[in-house]
């Protein structure tokens, strides 16, 4: 009896997953197609024996990566919230991995509670391609980039902003108003990390604005043309999209978050090319074997 009470008490478990998109249709299920939701909300029906929703806390597209998404589900289970991460990853395919699980609140949504996502892209910068960094960047040699041209397009962004500029066709969303709360760019060797944190986004509006500023840093627009752009919402002259595979969903945050900052923070790896480096290590140690 007492058993039978357990299993009819639900609980709602939040994860924390990683997944490489290159894999799947992007995280929203859809008919015909292979997705993240739908590849874990599987494998949840597996353990379970029935059907739940995974709910996420952004929809990424086709090829978009995530270091950190966040989704919760609720079920009828005896297994503990902290549980759920290592026994999801026993069902789980590759390209998708579980961190950590945990119990929330009824009251905590995925969706809903967060205050901001943040997302990082990747852009390679040498003229020969790389096998080792093809999946995670966006291999551009066309011209070399000024990252603090490309710093000084983002700056004016941050504050609160009709940015519909930026957005694909067919979003479903009510609004363009978009609160940036956070930008940078920065190069590491030849690569260059550009991140965006927002309240929320609009359909396609990073790869659409990562597009434009690589223009900028280019020198192929001016800095006022950008900006003029996107506050008189010019979206006729927004016109290439940045590759999805260097883009990754890198953090989503809450007010009130279970896990520790290990689990979310900061879980991309950045890809760093410094050939400098490397020759300067070389002649240091042909110094030594010489001595």
């Amino acid at each position: 009896m007492l058993e039978s009470r357990q299993q009819n008490q639900t609980q709602r478990v939040a994860l924390v997953i990683q997944y490489i998109g290159t894999h799947f249709h992007g995280w929203q299920r859809q008919k015909g197609q292979r997705t993240v939701q739908e590849e874990i909300e599987t494998a949840i029906a597996t353990v379970l024996g029935y059907h739940v929703t995974l709910h996420g806390a952004g929809r990424t597209d086709s090829g978009v990566h995530a270091a950190a998404q966040v989704a919760h589900f609720q079920a009828a289970s005896l297994i503990p919230a902290h549980r759920w991460a290592k026994v999801l990853n026993g069902y789980l395919p590759p390209g998708i991995l579980i961190r950590a699980s945990a119990g929330v609140s009824e009251s905590w949504h995925a969706r809903f509670s967060a205050i901001y996502r943040r997302y990082r892209y990747t852009i390679y910068t040498e003229e020969l391609p790389n096998l080792f960094a093809q999946p995670f960047s966006w291999h551009y040699y066309y011209a070399p980039l000024d990252e603090a041209l490309i710093t000084s397009a983002l700056k004016p962004l941050l504050g609160k902003h009709h940015l519909s500029a930026f957005e694909r066709a067919g979003s479903a969303r009510s609004h363009s108003w978009v609160e940036v709360q956070a930008v940078e760019c920065r190069r590491s060797g030849s690569f260059i990390h550009i991140e965006i944190q927002a309240d929320g986004f609009l359909y396609g509006m990073v790869r659409l604005l990562i597009g434009m500023v690589v223009q900028v840093g280019s020198g192929q627009r001016t800095l006022d043309d950008f900006t003029d752009i996107w506050q008189q919402e010019r979206r006729e002259e927004v016109k290439y999209s940045a590759p999805a595979h260097g883009l990754c969903l890198l953090r989503v945050g809450y007010p009130d978050f279970p896990f520790p900052p290990k689990i979310w923070y900061d879980t991309q790896p950045y890809l760093v090319m410094n050939h400098d480096k490397g020759q300067l290590t070389t002649d240091k140690r042909q110094r030594t074997n010489n001595e």
